[in-house]
């Protein structure tokens, strides 16, 4: 074999090899195509729930306790009904900045009547005094959770506020770290709605 022999066969041998570099590069091309897709249909805010929860889509964790006017409180005996916990401590600014909005969410909530959601508010680790007082200062009527049996703990609350949503089946449907506005609870309701039927 000659010097030349092996100069000839490099060509050859480089010739077979050519058809495999278009074909990754067209693997990688389909690769990218699809988490481009995945991307631009996927929605920044996870969906109504904020975030994709390990809750999401499954049945509410047991969650009991005592209202602030003294009545018992079991999640589970509200199914039929959409509801609405929302976390909180009195002294968490986000928790301050948020809390007009959920006044107006209520009172629209309300004046849907059999078809509003069922909203309350669950103490964290906070004093009646305390939370009483911040009801006081800045309003809103609804039933407020003061004693329970670790419900923030079962729901995996990890900050103030958060908010999760419960259809009528008794099922997760909806997470909200931190604040929200009117128009999101109350938009991410409708479509929730919309679905449910």
């Amino acid at each position: 074999m000659t010097e030349n022999d092996v100069t000839v066969d490099e060509p050859v041998d480089s010739q077979r090899r050519r058809p495999l570099v278009p074909m990754i590069a067209f693997g990688v091309a389909v690769v990218m195509a699809g988490l481009f897709i995945v991307l631009l249909n996927a929605d920044p805010d996870g969906g109504p729930s904020g975030d994709r929860s390990r809750l999401l889509g499954q049945p509410a964790p047991e969650s009991i306790g005592t209202l602030d006017d003294g009545r018992s409180f079991d999640l589970s005996r509200r199914k039929g009904s959409w509801v609405m916990l929302n976390f909180f401590q009195s002294d968490c600014r986000p928790c301050i900045i948020e809390h007009p909005a959920l006044v107006e969410f209520v009172d629209q909530q309300e004046a849907l009547g059999a078809d509003g959601v069922e909203f309350y508010s669950v103490v964290v680790s906070d004093t009646r005094d305390d939370v009483e007082a911040f009801f006081a200062e800045r309003g809103g009527e609804w039933p407020i959770v003061m004693e329970h049996e670790r419900i923030d703990v079962g729901f995996g609350v990890a900050q103030f506020p958060e908010t999760w949503i419960i259809d009528p089946a008794g099922i997760v449907v909806g997470h909200f770290p931190g604040a929200v506005t009117t128009e999101r609870l109350a938009v991410t309701m409708q479509e929730l709605r919309e679905r449910f039927r």
